[in-house]
């Protein structure tokens, strides 16, 4: 498996780097995978919040991944998905569908309002996935961890995430 590097960011207007189970989640499964955490953040709901720190780690050449956690519902100030896309060079359908696929096992009906969505940008992946601690494990565990392993067969991002 070929190292990576990755940046987290939480989008919270309530969680803090004590409070935060989802992105600390993130955290601790990657390093466990073989990954190097190059940062982890938290900014409040706001587009132009997150669009700008994903930006900037969009623009680094260093990082080969971004993950999201939170805003992908749709209640009150829930904006990741709007925030973010419009950075996507190419979206990466399969992850919102498959995301919500595997949800449906876990959590009934109550997936169709996860807004989880991916994408390419500036080679750099992108995969935006909910607050809840149990939606993070789920992505992780079921479609990002093997997406991110170079052995992982017949095809996976690392090779695209490599060759910059």
């Amino acid at each position: 498996m070929n190292l990576l590097n990755l940046a987290i960011l939480t989008v919270s207007d309530t969680r803090n780097l004590e409070t935060d189970s989802s992105g600390a989640y993130l955290e601790q499964a990657a390093k466990e995978a073989g990954h190097n955490i190059v940062e982890r953040a938290i900014v409040i709901d706001d587009i132009y919040q997150i669009r700008a720190k994903i930006s900037s780690w969009v623009a680094d050449n260093s990082v080969n991944v971004i993950l999201t956690t939170g805003g992908t519902g749709f209640f009150g100030r829930d904006s990741t998905p709007e925030a973010v896309a419009p950075l996507f060079d190419k979206q990466i359908e399969g992850f919102g569908e498959l995301f919500r696929q595997v949800s449906f096992e876990e959590i009934g009906s109550s997936t169709i309002q996860s807004r989880a969505v991916g994408g390419l940008a500036n080679n750099t992946v992108i995969f935006c996935l909910p607050g809840s601690s149990g939606a993070c494990k789920t992505g992780w565990s079921k479609i990002i961890k093997q997406q991110l392993d170079s052995n992982y067969k017949p095809c996976n991002f690392v090779k695209l995430l490599t060759n910059r």
